[in-house]
């Protein structure tokens, strides 16, 4: 059966692929981030996924207004990526897992989630950053992308994306295959880009959501997804995608490693993995 060795929750700031294109990452306005990252190198080194299943929200790349499935699932052999994130370049294709897809989507389909199946999809920086900051060398596992709608209201409530991420969990640990899968959440943390509270940033809310990943995972559930724009902003709410990737590892989990560092481009970025306990 697959292991999940762990879970990864990190912000997606397409500036950051400005830095890593021009090699900033040294830069003392970017040195702080992606120094956080040295201690996440070492401890993937050590866990060795061969799967990595990817929480993520898509910004109008593979889906638009018109069509903006709730919850979406890769089943593809690859993912080509179509949108350099203002500054990254585009990466070559990402292998999938569709194995690993296929089976996610027959469990989670009898837990009576209703996913948008893709056989063919497109990712954008949401997906190609954090895999680049995750792998900066190469190569990268293979991959099931899952796409959360953060962006069109109404969107999942916090309870039903924690729950889906339990859902998702159950059917990796079921899968018929010696596989170590690693859960990585993208987005967030607090961060507006528009509108009156641009630039919004709540530190203390981002804390206090970090804190709650190992002392109190389903604390962030209690807030309506409206009660969550307010105190996380606009395109906060993608946080999201690190309940769902959380909830994949059971009741309790082990802090490895976190980083928050503000601002990166008006954006509060957070890291943070995880293991099971």
């Amino acid at each position: 059966m697959a292991t999940i060795v762990g879970a990864i929750g990190t912000s997606h700031v397409p500036v950051l692929g400005k830095a890593i294109a021009q090699k900033l990452q040294q830069d003392p306005y970017f040195k702080p981030w992606f120094d956080g990252f040295t201690r996440v190198h070492e401890w993937l080194a050590e866990t060795r996924p061969d799967v990595v299943v990817v929480f993520y929200n898509d910004h109008g790349l593979n889906f638009f207004l018109d069509a903006m499935p709730t919850f979406a699932i890769g089943a593809a052999e690859q993912y080509r990526n179509a949108d350099e994130g203002w500054g990254i370049p585009t990466l070559d294709p990402f292998p999938g897992e569709p194995g690993l897809s296929w089976h996610i989507i027959d469990e989670v389909i009898r837990r009576d989630f209703d996913l948008c199946t893709c056989q063919e999809m497109l990712v954008d920086h949401a997906f190609t950053l954090p895999m680049k900051m995750l792998w900066p060398e190469g190569p990268v596992p293979r991959a099931v992308p899952i796409a959360i709608n953060t962006v069109q209201y109404p969107l999942p409530s916090a309870a039903r994306c924690y729950a889906l991420g339990q859902a998702v969990g159950d059917a990796v640990r079921s899968w018929d295959e010696d596989a170590r899968v690693l859960v990585l959440a993208t987005g967030g943390l607090s961060h507006q880009l528009d509108g009156e509270r641009a630039g919004f940033i709540n530190k203390p809310f981002d804390l206090k959501f970090l804190d709650s990943l190992t002392d109190d995972p389903r604390w962030a559930t209690r807030y309506s997804v409206e009660e969550l724009v307010e105190h996380t902003g606009t395109q906060g709410v993608e946080l999201l995608m690190w309940l769902a990737a959380r909830a994949t590892l059971g009741d309790t989990a082990h802090e490895v490693h976190r980083n928050y560092h503000i601002p990166i481009s008006n954006t509060a970025a957070g890291l943070i993995a995880l293991e099971p306990v």
